[in-house]
């Protein structure tokens, strides 16, 4: 089999595309796959922002490779095996880069808990969200426990997945799900102007905004603060700080280096 997992890169914006025809499932190889693509973004300094999405306009995910799950039931190692694709989405939701999702169809089960691990989503109308694994018998196992409720709230988020309907992209703006809706064909565009823009800042910044959030959400409030302060004092150690601020007082755009 091919690779089903690709990496362009466009002013300093990596795109990610899963390819997995029909409708991009989660198999082990996209798994495996995903978590070299990240590696590989973590340390190049050419990108900044990262764009995640689906090929076609079916689906930017439409859940785990069912083929694959007879051969789980009754594994002794179960969870030992959850945990490895646990590493994975952990390691994207914690990268230190600025991620978007673009939902460009079906995003369902391991599709949605692989939205949520993105900073930001973006929905082309057409496409439909939902945690469909109750009708299974199982339940969402790749974080939509634990992601969906700090995003939605635990009782909506209970609901989506005690009930496991799919919702459409308008109602999940509605409830937080989604950042924006555009017309469908249009969220690839919608998300590149997210993108540039996120990209002409300094990742200094946008990388410790991101941390002080992710670290904050599960802290103290007075514990958050002082991890925020700590970042702060941080980034007025760079580079970019020196050239944001002299930009500033010259009445000039600043070009940041990301030091």
């Amino acid at each position: 089999m091919g690779q089903l997992v690709s990496l362009k890169k466009e002013a300093g914006i990596g795109i990610v595309t899963i390819d997995n025809p029909p409708l991009n499932v989660l198999s082990q190889q996209v798994v495996t796959e995903l978590n070299e693509v990240f590696t590989a973004i973590e340390s190049d300094d050419e990108v900044v922002t990262v764009i995640l999405t689906g090929a076609g306009n079916k689906a930017f995910m439409a859940g785990a490779d069912i083929k694959e799950f007879p051969q789980s039931i009754g594994q002794p190692n179960m969870k030992e095996n959850v945990m490895k694709t646990h590493e994975v989405l952990n390691h994207i939701d914690f990268l230190p880069k600025p991620t978007i999702a673009v939902l460009n169809g079906l995003t369902f089960g391991g599709g949605a808990e692989l939205a949520l691990t993105c900073d930001l989503r973006i929905a082309e109308e057409h496409s439909q969200l939902g945690l469909p694994e109750i009708k299974l018998g199982i339940f969402p196992g790749g974080g939509g426990t634990q992601r969906l409720p700090r995003l939605v709230g635990e009782a909506k988020a209970k609901e989506l997945m005690f009930i496991g309907d799919p919702i459409t992209a308008e109602e999940a703006e509605k409830i937080g799900l989604v950042n924006k809706v555009v017309p469908s064909g249009s969220g690839m565009e919608a998300a590149m102007a997210v993108a540039k823009k996120i990209s002409g800042y300094s990742l200094q910044a946008l990388s410790r905004i991101k941390k002080a959030v992710d670290e904050g959400t599960n802290m103290e409030f007075n514990a958050g603060i002082e991890r925020e302060a700590e970042l702060f004092a941080e980034v007025f150690q760079t580079e970019d700080v020196r050239e944001g601020v002299q930009a500033f007082i010259e009445k000039r755009r600043p070009v940041f280096t990301h030091k």
